[in-house]
């Protein structure tokens, strides 16, 4: 009988962690080691999971949660919304660094065959057209708001490739976009745009307004969380190089106040819309070229986005998170 392959999932209680799981629960040939810190562990009915909890800022606590692993699904970190960017930068920045830099030292201990970073594209200058990961360069000055997450992020890639090249690792980075789903942080005070978003229209009362943060006409692009999970599942399976970095969007940009516009609309609300010109806001516009991933692994998002906006309406109001 042949080995199960061991895949770890680090943030298995968080909103990209959980869909991962979600996805290797129950999976035969696989035994799933799920990571959590402080948020409580949850009843999975699958056999081949098991959960194990660590501080990934602790060396030998990272090393206890990887010793015999095969597969390194990397999605702990430390995330908030627009509030916490503008005005408490600094929490984005040393205990990403410091886990992120533990695991892979580790999985170059350990000898880990495959260690997958969620990066994101806050590295990269605004744009009218789908950006190339070669669109970013060193040189650029990145928005003051995203300096210190998008500097820690450009660091954690270049280690990941600096691993992949010593030959025991496969690395493979993701540059994702903004990703909205079940699961996702609905709270106002942590939530980004779009969680925050659903909140706001539903918990509104019939005939409200909604108030959105800056003008609205930034644009974003916005990918749901399936179709990430399958990109993981793809770049795994089919990655043959030793590493790889990959934008992962939906590849079009959307206006902030039109996504708003299609939540209510979701949502089956009368409400009306108000701007808020002196809340906290990121005023940059962006979206994804993914060429490269889908000539290197085949995946390309297959959610239409009203169909994922209506999807997740459904299970906020079947779920209730906040």
């Amino acid at each position: 009988m042949a080995e199960k392959t061991t895949v770890v999932i680090t943030g298995a209680t968080g909103f990209i962690g959980r869909n991962i799981l979600a996805r290797y629960a129950g999976r035969e040939g696989c035994f799933v080691r799920a990571v959590y810190h402080q948020r409580p562990a949850f009843d999975v009915d699958a056999a081949n999971v098991e959960w194990i909890q660590g501080d990934l800022t602790v060396d030998a606590d990272v090393r206890r949660i990887l010793d015999g692993a095969d597969t390194v699904i990397q999605c702990a970190a430390t995330t908030s919304g627009a509030g916490d960017i503008v005005n408490r930068p600094y929490i984005h920045t040393t205990d990403n660094a410091v886990m992120n830099s533990l695991m892979l030292r580790a999985c170059y201990d350990l000898n880990v065959a495959h260690f997958l970073f969620f990066s994101c594209s806050i590295m990269y200058q605004p744009s009218e057209v789908p950006l190339r990961e070669e669109d970013f360069s060193e040189s650029d000055i990145l928005h003051p708001n995203y300096f210190p997450a998008g500097w820690t992020k450009v660091y954690l890639e270049k280690m990941c490739e600096f691993f992949a090249g010593l030959g025991r690792t496969k690395m493979t980075v993701l540059r994702h976009t903004n990703i909205f789903g079940p699961h996702d942080k609905y709270d106002l005070e942590r939530s980004h745009m779009f969680g925050a978003t659903v909140t706001k229209v539903m918990t509104a009362e019939e005939g409200g307004t909604i108030k959105v943060w800056g003008s609205g006409e930034e644009a974003r692009d916005l990918l749901y969380v399936d179709d990430l999970a399958d990109c993981v599942e793809s770049c795994l399976a089919n990655q043959t190089e030793p590493f790889g970095l990959y934008n992962v969007g939906y590849g079009q940009s959307i206006k902030v106040i039109d996504v708003v516009r299609k939540i209510i609309g979701a949502s089956g609300k009368n409400l009306s819309i108000e701007r808020d010109e002196r809340a906290p806001t990121i005023p940059v516009s962006i979206a994804l070229d993914c060429g490269r991933i889908q000539s290197a692994t085949g995946w390309s998002p297959t959610t239409d986005f009203d169909d994922a906006v209506s999807r997740t309406i459904r299970w906020w109001a079947e779920n209730r998170p906040v």
